[in-house]
């Protein structure tokens, strides 16, 4: 994503960028001083408009030279103006803590409008049986393709397949008796949910059959 360069009063002031990889803006000892409130808020929405993944405080202080306990602030205040919280109106996009960082999503709010909009004509999307396995993977992890299977009644070879492809579930070990792989699901998983750790996931774990049964069906499925 290309920004424009710094220009008039403000060129020389701070470095341009191109892209999340290039160099980023980095405010002068002197506006720090005086901090210059609207331009220090500005800076670190530029940053997280930008950004490919969530953004660390310490990435973002570091980005615009102040202390960590102080961008964690204003950035909590750009999250509270963007959500209405201190009165505003209510952005199409809000700012949330997902994945160790901190990263604009569209508002829950115009979910209807911007579904509908992303859904039409969308050939890349996951098809319901790779969001049937990536639900019971992230319920139920570490979890082998046998055990999945016996969840899903159907092999799941590809679909698994698919899942890594897109960076949503990756190997994260083997079981100690068969030496089957293990899957779990990434921290993208996490940044593609907008979940913070997966002790956010909707509490439906309890409904799904514990380890030792899975093995079960798994066997008999073989």
């Amino acid at each position: 994503m290309l920004t424009q360069e710094t220009t008039g009063a403000s060129r020389g002031k701070a470095e341009t960028f191109t892209s999340i990889g290039d160099t980023v803006p980095v405010l002068t000892h002197e506006e720090n001083a005086g901090e210059n409130v609207e331009r220090l808020l500005g800076a670190l929405e530029a940053l997280l408009l930008i950004a490919r993944e969530p953004m660390s405080i310490v990435t973002l202080a570091r980005a615009v030279s102040l202390s960590q306990a102080r961008t964690e602030s204003l950035v909590r205040q750009i999250a509270r103006e963007l959500d209405g919280s201190e009165g505003g109106r209510v952005h199409g996009f809000h700012l949330r803590e997902v994945a160790g960082g901190w990263r604009l999503y569209t508002n829950p709010a115009y979910s209807d409008i911007v579904g509908s909009y992303v859904v039409e004509g969308e050939s890349g999307k996951l098809t319901i049986p790779a969001l049937e396995t990536l639900a019971v993977i992230a319920y139920r992890q570490p979890v082998t393709r046998a055990q999945i299977a016996a969840i899903r009644g159907v092999s799941v070879d590809s679909v698994v397949r698919t899942l890594q492809t897109r960076g949503l579930i990756s190997e994260v070990g083997a079981t100690e008796t068969t030496g089957a792989i293990l899957y779990g699901t990434t921290p993208f998983f996490l940044e593609a949910m907008g979940l913070a750790s997966l002790s956010d996931l909707a509490p439906l774990a309890p409904y799904l059959p514990e380890a030792s049964e899975l093995d079960e069906v798994a066997k008999e499925l073989q």
